[in-house]
């Protein structure tokens, strides 16, 4: 079979589908692999490296589809500037797509790949089992956004993190305030703390104290007797009264850190708001807020998504792609992923799209010309 590689078109993403440790993987595996020519050059992996590593390069997105078997992209498909059309289009029936879908935000898209027989797995919709670990994308992706997170907001910050003994006197530690207790948000309470920070972090999903904890953090405590998290792990939506309970309590942590990052997103659904107004107009005159939920409507009212704002003398960030800013590591990790799903699904160079396997068939969205991911055929339905 032919894996197809192509540069990534959406504004702003540096990544790359495959890197070329992972082109010598899939060859020896029986695979032949394309590669759009400059498609890894943001990052940091130029045409020669694939080359060595057995990989063809094509000078055509169109030629680079037009044999292939399966397309490995990062972002979800949309009109290729430089064709004209979209990229399902340039892919073509009977090629299988896999990449981040967001099929429960786009589910128009999905319906177009089913109309164009293109089938489709999408990363975003790995399970998170045990088993499926290795492939789980959103994972490896948000461990890189946590990290980035903190960099960056400390780049915005008018203060050190650390605490420091001076000469001319001690300066306090920064304060920061985590929303969400989820691999990005562990992340950046790790990055935080390495840095010198005071780290509180607060999550609807009271079993994970324990790991806030034992990562230096501070856990900030909503009382409920309500379940947090869905049966796959995630967390859920909450009650209205869940909601005002929470933003009562983190009132007062807010307004008085210099960093707050939110992280708090819901599969399918808009980001809750989690700062509102009447919080950033009184945190501290030269603090941060990053929004990582800012793709997705935002857990900051006043955020704007690719922009950063100030706002009653607060730098609000509203980058929605952090992992495209570390975009060699980001990439690394993303085609690990890509390579564990291939390798766990296919035999002497083909890939076996077993729809009865609790991974394959959770993560396919279109296969053979109908939508078949429940969640995303009910949206479609409704």
């Amino acid at each position: 079979m032919i894996i197809a590689v192509p540069k990534e078109i959406m504004e702003g993403e540096n990544r790359v589908a495959i890197v070329p440790d992972v082109v010598s993987k899939l060859i020896k595996k029986g695979f032949e692999v394309r590669v759009e020519k400059n498609a890894g050059l943001k990052a940091g992996f130029p045409d020669e490296k694939y080359l060595n590593a057995g990989a063809k390069i094509i000078n055509d997105v169109e030629e680079l589809y037009q044999n292939a078997n399966i397309v490995l992209k990062v972002q979800r498909p949309i009109i290729h500037p430089a064709k004209g059309k979209h990229e399902l289009e340039l892919i073509g029936k009977g090629k299988l797509l896999i990449s981040f879908f967001y099929s429960l935000h786009y589910p128009d898209v999905a319906k177009k790949a089913a109309d164009l027989g293109v089938d489709v797995i999408s990363m975003d919709a790995i399970p998170r089992t045990t088993l499926a670990q290795r492939m789980d994308a959103l994972s490896s992706q948000a461990n890189i956004a946590g990290y980035k997170s903190v960099i960056l907001a400390a780049n915005y910050l008018h203060k050190i993190f650390p605490m420091m003994m001076t000469a001319a006197g001690t300066i306090s530690p920064a304060k920061v305030v985590i929303m969400g207790a989820g691999v990005a948000g562990l992340s950046a309470l790790g990055t935080a703390k390495r840095l010198g920070a005071v780290v509180e972090v607060s999550d609807v999903r009271p079993q994970v104290k324990e790991e806030v904890q034992s990562l230096g953090g501070k856990f900030i405590e909503v009382p409920t007797d309500e379940s947090m998290q869905d049966a796959s792990g995630y967390a859920k939506e909450q009650s209205e009264e869940f909601l005002r309970k929470q933003k009562e309590l983190i009132f007062k942590h807010i307004t008085e850190a210099d960093i707050v990052i939110t992280t708090a997103l819901i599969p399918g659904k808009k980001a809750p708001i989690l700062v509102t107004e009447e919080m950033v107009k009184n945190m501290r005159p030269g603090s941060v807020i990053l929004d990582m939920a800012v793709e997705f409507g935002g857990n900051c009212e006043l955020s704007e998504k690719g922009k950063v704002v100030e706002k009653y003398n607060v730098t609000i960030i509203g980058e929605p792609n952090l992992p495209s800013l570390v975009p060699y590591h980001a990439s690394e990790m993303y085609a690990r992923n890509l390579l564990n799903l291939i390798d766990y699904s296919s035999k002497d160079g083909n890939f076996i799209h077993n729809m009865d396997d609790e991974i394959i068939g959770g993560a396919t969205i279109v296969k053979d010309g109908k939508v078949v991911h429940e969640k995303t055929k009910a949206l479609l339905q409704n």
